[in-house]
């Protein structure tokens, strides 16, 4: 067989595939990618309608331009992860945005954190930085910037958003607890390993648990219908002038200074995300020897700085824009190792999966209505699986108990303080509790 990497159109570094031409439609991505992917993209809805004053109908244009800057990932720079948000950071970037007063005070802080994680991004890419800066840092103070993470993430679906919760307890309970088990159980995977349809339920990624809570939610009270039909054209003009510095000013010199904290945090957890994406890779390239898949860790730093860049003048709310999705990238690469008659290539997969960059779902109101009154779930789902997996991550970590102790004591400065001062505890506690244990193994990130 010919190992060769899937033909597209050159331009500088990246390679911009055109759907339908280049790469072929998946269906089960595709199925997957209308309800997963955009939920899981909605799911910001609530948020933007609530803490930053925007309608319904405007939180929806925002979402589009984020999804399509997601989709422009595999689509336009030819990057071969299923791209995300970077999910880890997103509570600590509310707890830190909500401390200003008014929204259009919090979208300008969105903008110099986005262009802040932007400027970092392209910076350490371009000079090779990035990987020793990973490489530098403690083993404690990352295991404790992830613990903090998670923290932050459980603390704001249970304290900040409590009332959120309670207004829909038992469907965000039933989705959380299904996506949990069949996400992270022990005996569900040896289940899923007897069984094919618990194998096939469980790549449904996030939807057996949100279809559970669609089913629930109405039988207590929690969730109602109102499903509207026909087309909405997102207000996207109307919106960017709400949100974008163009018109509401941008941001001054002192916000830039306070975001720098939270880009550095955001950069580690990033990292870690390429640097797992890289594995999957790894391990499904074993089994399909027929296609080459170009790792470039050179080229995703210059196109997440570019998306970023956009995002920040467009459409400001950090951080949409990062480099996987890491449970929808391993469920995609695990149908891609099947063979070329499962998946003729890993970018058809990709493209399938966001779409084929045509996110439809946005201008069709029986989805968009259908979808509204679940999107509280969607942004609680998100939160705890996010909590769940870095906490899990951040305790395997260290080895000794007094870094265990010190990483807890780092995720709580973290997740209850303002970042830059979660980042001097953290320093200090490992410095002083633990000492300056990097790890001298490095980090699998070659250019294959």
């Amino acid at each position: 067989m010919s190992h060769q990497e899937l033909p597209g159109w050159r331009w500088g570094p990246f390679t911009f595939r055109l759907p339908f031409y280049h790469t072929r439609l998946c269906w089960p991505e595709f199925l997957q990618g209308i309800f997963v992917a955009a939920a899981t993209g909605l799911a910001l809805v609530p948020v933007m309608t609530t803490l930053f004053g925007l309608t319904f109908e405007q939180a929806i244009a925002l979402s589009f331009i984020h999804t399509v800057l997601i989709a422009s990932a595999v689509i336009v720079f030819g990057e071969p992860y299923a791209a995300g948000w970077i999910t880890p950071a997103l509570a600590l970037v509310l707890a830190y945005v909500v401390g200003f007063d008014d929204p259009v005070s919090r979208f300008q802080a969105m903008t110099a954190l986005s262009l802040n994680f932007a400027f970092l991004v392209f910076l350490l890419g371009i000079t090779g930085m990035g990987r020793q800066l990973i490489v530098w840092l403690p083993n404690t103070l990352k295991a404790g910037i992830i613990l903090g993470a998670a923290l932050a993430a459980l603390k704001r679906v249970f304290v900040d958003d409590i009332a959120s919760f309670l207004a829909q307890p038992v469907a965000i309970s039933v989705a959380c607890a299904v996506c949990l088990i069949f996400t992270f159980s022990l005996p569900m995977q040896k289940l899923k390993a007897r069984s094919r349809f618990f194998f096939l339920l469980g790549a449904l990624g996030l939807l057996p648990g949100f279809i559970a809570a669609a089913l629930i939610g109405p039988l207590f009270g929690e969730v109602t219908y109102d499903i509207r039909w026909g087309f909405m054209i997102p207000p996207v003009r109307e919106t960017f002038a709400l949100v974008s510095p163009f018109s509401i000013g941008w941001p001054d010199a002192q916000m830039f200074i306070q975001g720098i904290p939270l880009a550095l945090i955001a950069y580690i957890i990033l990292f870690g995300d390429l640097v797992t994406g890289n594995e999957v890779l790894r391990d499904g390239l074993k089994f399909r020897k027929d296609e080459k898949i170009d790792i470039n860790p050179g080229r995703s730093h210059l196109s997440l700085s570019i998306r970023n860049g956009i995002m920040a003048i467009v459409a400001p709310f950090f951080p949409t824009q990062g480099s996987v999705w890491t449970g929808v990238h391993v469920i995609i690469v695990q149908r891609w190792k099947l063979g070329p008659k499962s998946m003729n290539s890993l970018h058809s997969g990709l493209h399938s999966y966001y779409l084929m960059g045509i996110p439809f779902i946005f201008f069709t109101l029986p989805l968009l209505t259908a979808l509204q009154p679940l999107l509280p779930v969607a942004l609680a789902l998100t939160l705890v699986l996010t909590g769940f997996a870095c906490a899990y991550i951040a305790m395997s970590i260290p080895t000794e108990n007094i870094s265990r102790g010190t990483v807890v004591l780092i995720g709580a400065a973290l997740a209850f303080f303002e970042p830059w001062i979660g980042l001097l505890v953290g320093i200090a506690a490992t410095l002083l509790l633990v000492g300056w244990d990097r790890n001298p193994e490095p980090i699998p990130l070659d250019h294959d």
